[in-house]
């Protein structure tokens, strides 16, 4: 049940980003002084913003910039962890270790720092917020990597590439990558909600997504002084709009995990 309700949320949300943008075009800089805080109603299902603006449009909108730069930094970072991990487990020795002293010390900085630091030094965009993200979220990947290979290394049919004269090379692409592909994309998936929450917070920070444009951080950050005056609905519908995507994402990533790892129940870390 919990795998069924999840994946049908996955589809919704697909549905809305991409068949809402399509149905009703939105232009980022409209605004609608005399529809201002206008509560729920059936001309507008989530209520309107401090400008006037369509919250149901306008969180759309934001879901969409959000699932770019999740699933986008995600496949960054599993590529960029991929490579280390990879050539860490694969080469081992010294080359292994210096590998993982590297990984080490980024790991030893905070992601939301770094991320931070990286995404100041451009102009707020989606592009700079997707590098940011996917810099900083590798590491995890290329320790599975490395421990998989590992692994991997130690299996018979290796050895026996080995013994029969297949190169480094040969060996890694045709027995080591296929064997840490399922471990690498159930990280892949499983950081699509990370990334998610690290571009709201960013956007949040104002140091993601424009002001002008639809963003769930952004809808967050300009709806605090609406909250105050009693106005709930701007904070509301953008929250939810981040958790519940990115628990229904969590949830499929934890079938999977069970589904390549029986013998292992799996717990979730967001």
């Amino acid at each position: 049940m919990r795998t069924g309700a999840s994946a049908a949320v996955v589809a919704a949300v697909v549905l809305a980003v991409v068949a809402v943008p399509l149905l009703f075009p939105l232009d980022q800089q409209a605004v609608d002084l005399s529809a201002k805080l206008r509560p729920p109603s059936p001309d507008h299902p989530f209520g309107t913003d401090e400008m006037g603006r369509d919250l149901l449009l306008r969180c759309v909108y934001g879901l969409r910039v959000s699932l770019l730069v999740g699933v986008v930094a995600a496949l960054v970072a599993t590529v960029v962890g991929i490579a280390v991990g990879g050539l860490a487990g694969a080469l081992g020795g010294r080359t292994d270790r210096l590998v993982m002293r590297v990984v080490d010390v980024f790991a030893a900085v905070p992601h939301l720092l770094l991320g931070i630091f990286i995404v100041a030094m451009f102009r707020p965009g989606v592009w700079p917020v997707i590098a940011s993200v996917g810099l900083t979220h590798w590491l995890s990947t290329a320790r599975i990597v490395r421990a998989e290979v590992h692994s991997l290394r130690a299996r018979p049919f290796v050895d026996a590439a080995i013994s029969g004269g297949a190169s480094r090379w040969r060996v890694a692409v045709r027995h080591l990558l296929p064997g840490v592909l399922p471990q690498a994309g159930l990280a892949a998936v499983l950081m699509v909600p990370h990334a998610i929450w690290h571009e709201s917070a960013l956007s949040f920070l104002g140091l993601g997504i424009p002001a002008h444009q639809a963003s769930l951080g952004t809808m967050v950050d300009a709806a605090r002084g609406t909250l105050l005056a009693g106005a709930w609905w701007p904070t509301l519908w953008p929250g939810l709009f981040i958790i519940v995507p990115t628990l229904a994402v969590a949830g499929l990533a934890g079938a999977w995990r069970e589904r390549i790892n029986p013998r292992r129940r799996s717990e979730l870390m967001l």
